[in-house]
């Protein structure tokens, strides 16, 4: 068990069943534009939190290196034979409350489509500003409780919830909406910059989906995205934030520059439980040298979610 509640999708066919057949193409392809607007052009290291099976991860060719991250075991498998094995992707099963990374590691950084199912959404992004770098850019994605459709339902009635309050709203288990305006606050109090904001999914309905085509709606919400900085009244916001520079902080690539070749992961990681680095490299498993506690590796797979 873990506290905060962890939502899991182990075992599920989330990505052939929302993305794949779902009816979403239009969501993928506006996403993949607020992407590539807000993504450095290139980089060295990047940690996909909530990388599922790996829809998002081709987008960021411009790094070196990918860790993907999920809680779920299975939706890394998935991953994995999207992507394949190569040294370029490390994948990690771990709990986003308890990363399992040295600080200051990445100098990069996207939740995208999960910050939706955190009870506990500063702790979250708390582990995030850790794991960055000073100077590190993260892209963070969050449902709008500001949407003109939630407006609108609560003005006629439809709906109970105000989606002016500034609180979160948990509209079904484990699935939260944020006011833009908290999440702003949460992102500037953990050392957070926001550099640009990105509105997305204006046309998010089925109603448009169906009568205009699909490349239109796609066209229209990228000349709409920019309004962002105006006001935020779509289901979905793209938030482009700097870790602030610290005296004493790491800045990006600085722990691990190297000669020669990529640096052995192991490096990359500390115990969650008691926070140690560096951990023993014993082939099946990793070891911490202070707690003894010791993390799975199987199949390609590094797993940190419960202690073998």
């Amino acid at each position: 068990m873990t506290n905060p509640p962890v939502c899991n999708y182990e075992g599920s066919d989330y990505q052939t069943s929302f993305w794949d057949k779902g009816g979403r193409e239009y969501e993928d392809r506006v996403e993949a534009i607020a992407l590539k607007r807000l993504l450095p052009k290139s980089g060295r290291l990047l940690l996909e939190l909530g990388a599922g099976a790996g829809r998002n991860t081709p987008r960021y060719r411009g790094f070196e290196r990918i860790v993907l991250l999920d809680y779920s075991r299975t939706q890394l498998e998935q991953a994995q034979g999207r992507l394949g094995n190569s040294n370029r992707y490390i994948y990690v099963a771990a709990d986003v409350y308890r990363l399992p990374f040295v600080d200051g590691l990445f100098d990069a950084a996207t939740m995208i489509r999960v910050l939706h199912h955190m009870s506990d959404a500063p702790k979250a992004l708390g582990q995030v500003r850790n794991a960055l770098a000073s100077g590190g850019t993260f892209i963070l994605e969050f449902a709008n409780k500001l949407n003109l459709k939630a407006i609108l339902r609560y003005w006629l009635g439809r709906q109970k919830w105000s989606p002016f309050t500034l609180a979160p709203v948990e509209f079904a288990e484990l699935n939260f909406d944020f006011h833009p305006q908290t999440v702003f606050r949460w992102l500037k109090g953990l050392g957070f910059t926001i550099e640009k904001t990105l509105t997305v999914s204006h046309f998010r309905a089925g109603f448009f989906k169906r009568i205009i085509p699909t490349a239109i709606l796609v066209f229209l919400d990228s000349l709409l995205q920019w309004t962002g900085g105006l006001w935020q009244l779509t289901p979905s916001m793209f938030v482009k934030c700097q870790a602030s520079t610290e005296p004493g902080r790491s800045v990006p690539g600085a722990r691990f520059q190297v000669a020669e070749g990529p640096v052995n992961p192991i490096a990359f990681f500390k115990c969650p439980e008691c926070r140690h680095s560096p951990l023993n490299d014993k082939a099946d498993h990793l070891e911490c040298p202070n707690c003894k506690r010791r993390w799975d590796f199987k199949d390609g797979i590094y797993d940190f979610r419960q202690a073998l």
